[in-house]
């Protein structure tokens, strides 16, 4: 036997003086690191240290910050709950199907991630207004419009955030074993019985992490919204809309509606970090 009791302390050893080496960070690498993390830390550190503490009940408490946090709630919601109904059979087809330009149509659903979120709103208007693509056949037909509605911060929402979805639903797919569809396919089991009964369950995790991804994603979405639902309060001025418009009339409501968001953000950090745990 080559590995014999002799030989694994040494093994060990040299592991551990490997390991030893690799926490010695060099210079050159430690304060460029330190700069980044300061850069990213210190806006948060700002908001905190200007907070406006002691009128910060009387700023949350007012009827427009909790209209503004209803709706942005219902519209993160609904965006992702719309997202979960197309988002992961979409996921599926990239990611258990072959087909022509599959690259493509990958790149395509993924445009949103890194696509101006103003330009996002531009190009939902020119789809879905009055005179846009789909939507002059909305309004002559069925007589919906969408743009400045709530239903229109829910698309915008949507657009910007079922990119992460798909992305998370479509790795885990990729990490999960298609032999185990293919034994239920072979017991006599369709392909959306396997689906439903064996892969969802297995992918579980993935769709919640990618959900709550979205969601977040949704909670803060701001350029699509402004440009394609407009700024209406009660309809559709969620929580980013009314920290940027509070900005210029009352900087402390803007800095405690901030805090509200940065909040959640933790929350949805706290949420995920046994799925990154377990990913590591």
């Amino acid at each position: 036997m080559t590995d014999t009791l002799e030989s694994r302390p040494r093994r060990d050893r040299h592991r551990d003086r490997h390991r030893g080496r690799s926490r010695v960070v060099p210079i050159p690498l430690l304060a460029p690191a330190l700069i980044g993390l300061a850069f990213l830390l210190l806006p948060l550190i700002a908001l905190l240290v200007r907070a406006p503490w002691r009128s910060l009940p009387e700023q949350l408490t007012s009827a427009e910050v909790w209209e503004a946090l209803r709706l942005s709630l219902v519209c993160a919601t609904a965006a992702t709950g719309l997202s979960l109904v197309v988002g992961v059979p979409l996921a599926w087809l990239l990611a258990r199907t072959r087909f022509p330009g599959r690259g493509f149509v990958r790149a395509l659903v993924t445009l949103p991630l890194v696509l101006p979120p103003v330009v996002g709103g531009v190009a939902l208007l020119l789809a879905f207004g009055r005179n846009g693509v789909v939507g002059q056949w909305l309004d002559s037909w069925f007589g919906i419009t969408l743009p400045f509605t709530t239903t229109g911060v829910i698309l915008a929402e949507t657009f910007v955030a079922m990119p992460f979805l798909v992305i998370s639903v479509e790795g885990t797919l990729r990490a999960a074993d298609p032999r185990y569809e293919e034994a239920a396919t072979t017991l006599g089991a369709s392909r959306f019985t396997a689906f439903r009964r064996v892969t969802l369950p297995l992918i579980a995790p993935g769709v919640a992490a990618g959900a709550v991804l979205a969601w977040a994603r949704a909670l803060g979405e701001f350029g699509a919204t402004i440009t394609f639902a407009g700024n209406f309060p009660g309809r559709t001025q969620t929580m980013p809309l009314a920290v940027y418009l509070a900005l210029q009339n009352d900087p402390a409501a803007a800095i405690a509606l901030s805090l509200v968001l940065l909040a959640v953000s933790i929350a949805v950090l706290a949420a995920l970090r046994d799925r990154w745990m377990t990913a590591s």
